[in-house]
């Protein structure tokens, strides 16, 4: 009985976190960082979305959150290994960005690994191009890695199972694009399963670009 309650009560505590997370509305907040931004639930408690990085690009390029200019930057998480939802995800980004046409070259769509272990400079390189010429693999340490996803509240761990190799192995991980302006706000997400023609009016509609 007492663990049936405990199931109950946990239930009602995730299902109250995911309406809240769901009804974020984005603030700023006071003496934070201009390159990360935050939402706050209805309770009122701040979330920061975003931040500085440090990473190296599937080039082999030291790059921050600082290296593109004033382009808007697509941001999704993930690793090449993935047997389903990183590809699909991947796919729809290249489709959005050609669906954009001229104005893609105002985006810089970031891959970022959470598997640095096996995604390797040269590992990137390849899937990278293999979705979109214009999408930059990002890898780091653990620590940079745990860092970055930790400022974009994306959640990342090895799925354990009883029988798990330690070379072929499977990644839980949170599945969102982020869209975050060239100074570092937030701006807006999607979700995996987003068609790329919304993704690209979503993108138009930030960069003041929308069209009739």
């Amino acid at each position: 009985m007492r663990r049936s309650n405990l199931f109950v009560a946990f239930a009602a505590v995730v299902a109250v976190a995911i309406a809240g997370v769901a009804a974020w509305v984005l603030t700023p907040m006071p003496g934070a960082q201009k390159s990360a931004f935050t939402a706050s639930t209805p309770s009122g408690s701040a979330i920061q979305v975003g931040g500085p990085f440090e990473m190296t690009a599937h080039t082999g390029e030291t790059v921050t959150d600082k290296s593109f200019g004033d382009k808007t930057l697509l941001v999704f998480f993930g690793y090449t290994f993935c047997p389903d939802v990183c590809p699909t995800t991947l796919n729809r980004v290249a489709l959005a960005l050609d669906e954009l046409g001229p104005d893609a070259a105002s985006v810089q769509p970031l891959f970022i690994t959470i598997d640095p272990a096996r995604d390797t400079q040269e590992v990137l390189a390849d899937y990278a191009a293999a979705f979109h010429p214009d999408i930059l693999g990002l890898r780091g340490t653990p620590e940079e890695t745990a860092r970055v996803a930790k400022a974009y509240r994306a959640y990342f761990a090895k799925a354990e199972t009883e029988d798990a190799d330690p070379e072929h192995y499977l990644m839980d991980h949170s599945v969102l694009i982020y869209l975050m302006a060239p100074e570092g706000k937030f701006l807006t997400m999607f979700s995996h399963t987003a068609e790329p023609e919304d993704i690209a009016a979503g993108i138009r509609k930030h960069l003041g670009k929308e069209t009739s």
